[in-house]
């Protein structure tokens, strides 16, 4: 990895998507606030910086401004939406309010031909965009001239061939930008002189040995929750270190068919990993007993998974590393771009507070990497493919797909007919498009007619949707004759269900679970 991209971050909830571009042209990336520490830029020496968009305004005294050495570096700069108005301010040109603001989808009109459109865009052609500002540059530094223009940017794209500096006011990182990617191609291969040393085999290599060199003589224990992600950290770290590694499987009797099964399979038998699997599951469903509170639910699970990992750690004479399945999108969302915690997505944190109780310090060998990624590092790995495939899974497990009150009876409902529904994506195809599918089992009975007599059973919702990052999503547009099979199979084949739904809500203004 020693051609780097730099990505600044001003605050653009679409950021993440220019470093999976970036990526997917074979360079490596990191995206760092804005006012990231200038010796920080410096020691990480990027052949090249992207400057994202942001939700501020470059008008206001307080709009956030890129740090001086990106300009003194003398490496090649892109400007996205608002990364152009800071780079066209700071460089002596001038950035304004506009009348005519532009959200959606917009049509570039190519006025010039220059190195970032070569092989994608020639002068006098148009194009599809996507825009998403208000403000527009009204006058230019000096050396840059403009190279394309729409209806309500007249410099829309702005080129410095002199200093390799460039500006876009569209986004080239979104799907709805369709020669985006090859823009960004174009920018860090032409432009920055990258050649493309980001594979998964280089990644693992390196990894290993960093492990190693961080772990020495230690010992780690990982807790396995039967994902992609833990699973591939284990199998990662375990080539690294061996039985250095110990693996901790607690299962809280929320799990999926089978599930329990197939990891402590794959990780026993398979890949020979110590691995210690601890059954609580009588413990967790006790404890959950009554509860209907969905937050509740939550804190009550995260409590007592971290009772049980901290016993059975205690039981194999503890360990002075904690192995973490943490993904770049994880890391990303934890740092607030403006140093503060109002602005913060979300606080990462996998198993609470367990580094700072055990005394303990983390080993995150996928933090540098995004989930398409890490199933990409897994295949490297030679993990079954029908693990490496799986849709994501919440840490509560089923207690979230129970609305109400959680019971045996209702989980055994609720695992068959998640099982039928998996089972029919899989064998019509769809499994690899859809984000996360799953079943929903209702606290609603309704009256039906089997057989000629009247049931009274449960109520099954369905679940599917497509999504890059499970920030955003959109539910799977399924055939209604496939509906009406998997409905057809459920009612047959899971005891205690009547009637089926599916849901139609995206992300937002629904979440993609239930609870």
């Amino acid at each position: 990895m020693t051609e780097r991209i730099l990505i600044l971050d001003f605050g653009s909830q679409v950021t993440q998507l220019i470093a999976r571009r970036v990526r997917e042209a074979g360079v490596y990336c990191e995206v760092v606030p804005f006012n990231t520490d200038t010796q920080r830029i410096a020691d990480f020496a990027p052949k090249g910086v992207i400057l994202s968009g942001s939700p501020h305004s470059v008008t206001t005294v307080d709009g956030p401004r890129a740090p001086d050495i990106v300009w003194e570096m003398q490496v090649p700069v892109l400007g996205i939406c608002y990364g152009q108005q800071t780079m066209c301010a700071q460089l002596g040109g001038e950035v304004a309010g506009s009348d005519h603001r532009e959200f959606g989808r917009a049509q570039l009109n190519i006025t010039e031909d220059c190195q970032l459109f070569d092989g994608v865009w020639a002068k006098g052609g148009s194009d599809q965009v996507w825009m998403s500002h208000g403000d527009r540059v009204v006058r230019l530094p000096d050396g840059f001239h403009v190279v394309a223009i729409s209806d309500g940017a007249p410099f829309a794209a702005i080129a410095n061939d002199t200093r390799r500096m460039y500006g876009v006011q569209f986004h080239p990182e979104v799907v709805h930008t369709p020669a985006g990617a090859k823009l960004l191609s174009n920018f860090v291969h032409q432009i920055c002189g990258c050649k493309g040393d980001w594979t998964m085999a280089a990644f693992r290599d390196a990894e290993i040995s960093k492990i190693r060199h961080q772990v020495g003589s230690g010992r780690v224990i990982c807790g396995l929750s039967g994902g992609v992600d833990s699973s591939v950290a284990a199998v990662l770290i375990h080539e690294a270190i061996g039985d250095q590694l110990t693996c901790i499987f607690v299962d809280h009797g929320l799990l999926r068919q089978g599930e329990a099964e197939q990891v402590v399979a794959l990780f026993r038998d398979h890949y020979n990993i110590p691995l210690v699997h601890r059954d609580a599951s009588d413990l967790f469903l006790g404890q959950l007993d009554g509860v209907t509170d969905p937050e509740v639910k939550r804190k009550t699970i995260g409590r007592l998974f971290i009772q049980v990992f901290e016993e059975e750690a205690k039981k194999i004479g503890g360990a002075d590393f904690l192995a973490q399945g943490t993904l770049y999108p994880d890391v990303i969302e934890s740092v607030s771009f403006t140093g503060g915690p109002s602005v913060t997505i979300k606080s990462h944190h996998n198993v609470g507070g367990l580094p700072e109780r055990m005394n303990m310090k983390l080993v995150e060998p996928l933090r540098e990497l995004f989930k398409d990624e890490v199933r990409k590092l897994g295949r490297e790995l030679g993990l079954p493919e029908k693990m490496i495939r799986r849709h994501p899974f919440p840490g509560p497990g089923l207690a979230i797909r129970v609305p109400g009150e959680i019971t045996r009876e209702k989980l055994d409902i609720l695992r068959k007919a998640d099982a039928v529904y998996l089972d029919a994506i899989d064998k019509a195809g769809l499994y690899d498009e859809i984000w996360q599918a799953f079943a929903v089992l209702l606290p609603v009975k309704t009256v039906g007619v089997m057989g000629d007599g009247r049931t009274y059973d449960y109520v099954c919702a369905l679940r599917a949707v497509t999504s890059t990052d499970g920030m955003t999503a959109d539910f799977y547009p399924f055939e209604p004759a496939f509906l009406g099979r998997v409905a057809t199979r459920i009612i047959n084949e899971v005891k205690g269900i009547n009637r089926v739904v599916y849901d139609y809500t995206s992300k937002p203004p629904g979440t993609i679970e239930w609870e």
